[in-house]
């Protein structure tokens, strides 16, 4: 995505690390650049407040519950070829495939 402007600090970059700057994990110097880049940039920034929006709700309606380690190194492997550039299937086929083998025993 880009808004086709030039920008001191691309909108792809900005995008490829929005969860670093919304989770608060980047250097005061980049999270500087990035409100720069939002303050001229409204694609970007409407982006911003789809995915901080998202995360908010996520954290009121799910915040309390433990996440499992295997969801969260498949969701982090996605995201790592989403990323990559790499495409994903909508759902794992090989899960659905064992949720119901294993219900069909019970």
């Amino acid at each position: 995505m880009s808004c086709g402007e030039p920008h001191e600090t691309d909108c792809s970059e900005v995008l490829d690390h929005l969860y670093e700057y919304l989770d608060r994990e980047m250097p005061d110097k980049d999270c500087t650049k990035f409100e720069e880049h939002f303050d001229e940039c409204s694609p970007c920034l409407e982006k911003y407040g789809l995915e901080q929006a998202v995360k908010k709700l996520v954290k009121r309606c799910c915040g309390h519950d433990d996440v499992p380690t295997d969801l969260r190194a498949k969701v982090m492997g996605r995201i790592d070829l989403i990323r990559a550039g790499h495409t994903v299937p909508e759902r794992d086929v090989t899960a659905v495939d064992t949720d119901r083998t294993a219900t069909a025993g019970e």
